[in-house]
């Protein structure tokens, strides 16, 4: 008896644990246990009883839903601004009568609405009409095959980028997002949205784009007006 007695594997925490878990009824016929079991308490190491170590993991777990339920009505309150701000930008491009004031309106309304630091906005291949407009003068061939590559906006650090020339204080300009225009489903681009900050995390290579596209769609749909 004794050998085989030596064979027999010791009892682990598992084991107790798998045990309890599984025997829902142990403590009710240990019921003095409960008030017995002495465990450390997270706040100052103090021994408390298991009851009161539950109602302080329940307090903890509570604490945790209400940061997350504040961090929630944050981002709701964050996304409803950036909603009502993006309304008032397009209620802005739809007032415009006049198609030759478009760029303008379209920059200065997301500078405003957004609190961009400098926008500046390029259009080529525009209608006769527009063709001597500032808006219409100054974009290279380069930027031009530049901004019809991008799938997607460009955010990142200005290393002295052509389209950051059109700004008014290209020197400040320390991150850039530029965002290609397009009339249609097409690769080609018939102009570019440049926003910059001083700040260089505003428009970090990181970002998400998202919001930026959608500004880059609603500006293209706008600008369209100026085609011929």
């Amino acid at each position: 008896m004794n050998a085989n007695n030596n064979h027999i594997p010791p009892i682990t925490e598992d084991d107790i644990a798998n045990y309890l878990a599984n025997t829902p009824d142990f403590f009710e016929r240990h019921a003095s246990l409960l008030a017995a079991v002495q465990l450390t308490s997270p706040h100052g190491h103090r021994a408390v009883s298991l009851q009161e170590r539950q109602a302080e993991m329940l307090r903890e777990k509570i604490r945790g839903l209400e940061l997350k339920g504040a961090e929630m009505i944050r981002h709701g309150n964050e996304n409803t601004g950036i909603a009502d701000k993006l309304h008032r930008w397009t209620r802005e491009l739809l007032l415009a009568r006049d198609a030759r004031a478009l760029p303008t309106t379209a920059a200065t309304a997301i500078a405003e609405q957004f609190g961009v630091p400098q926008v500046a906005i390029k259009a080529w291949d525009v209608a006769p009409e527009f063709a001597t407009e500032p808006f219409a003068q100054g974009a290279s061939d380069d930027v031009k095959a530049f901004a019809s590559s991008l799938t997607r906006p460009y955010c990142g650090a200005n290393p002295d980028l052509e389209a950051a020339k059109w700004l008014v204080d290209p020197a400040s300009a320390t991150s850039l997002a530029l965002i290609p225009l397009r009339a249609g489903e097409g690769p080609e681009a018939f102009g570019l949205l440049v926003l910059a900050s001083p700040d260089a995390q505003r428009f970090a290579s990181d970002m998400g784009t998202d919001f930026l596209e959608r500004i880059g769609e609603l500006t293209s749909a706008a600008l369209t007006r100026l085609r011929p």
